[in-house]
């Protein structure tokens, strides 16, 4: 399977939006500007690649794979930068989310891999 460009586009938006996110806490609420930097260039730089996917990508498939993926990634960053460990509960969740990107991916016609 080869991937369009708008799933390039979208891999560019999660990464910066996880930067964002990462940022937004060690802002400590806009009060510290290089966080506060990171933040502001993060969520315009993944918006605007966010709008370059959704030229080719289906909005429910952009946002489903954005959520997914992002979360995943918030944890991971969560973990390693602010030393906050998901419990089972979380686990199991961000788990269900993955599954219901992938049936979204392998089973919609949404998803692009059914005709």
């Amino acid at each position: 399977m080869v991937l369009s460009k708008g799933y390039l586009y979208l891999a560019v938006a999660i990464l910066a939006e996880v930067v964002a996110t990462s940022a937004l806490k060690a802002s400590e609420g806009f009060t510290r500007p290089l966080p506060s930097l990171l933040v502001a260039l993060g969520y315009g730089t993944s918006f605007y690649f966010l709008s370059l996917t959704l030229k080719t990508v289906p909005v429910a498939v952009a946002y489903a794979i954005w959520s997914g993926v992002g979360i995943l990634l918030i944890t991971l960053a969560a973990m390693v930068l602010y030393r906050q460990v998901p419990d089972l509960a979380a686990v199991l969740g961000m788990a269900l989310i993955v599954a219901g990107v992938a049936v979204l991916m392998g089973f919609s016609r949404l998803g692009g891999l059914v005709h």
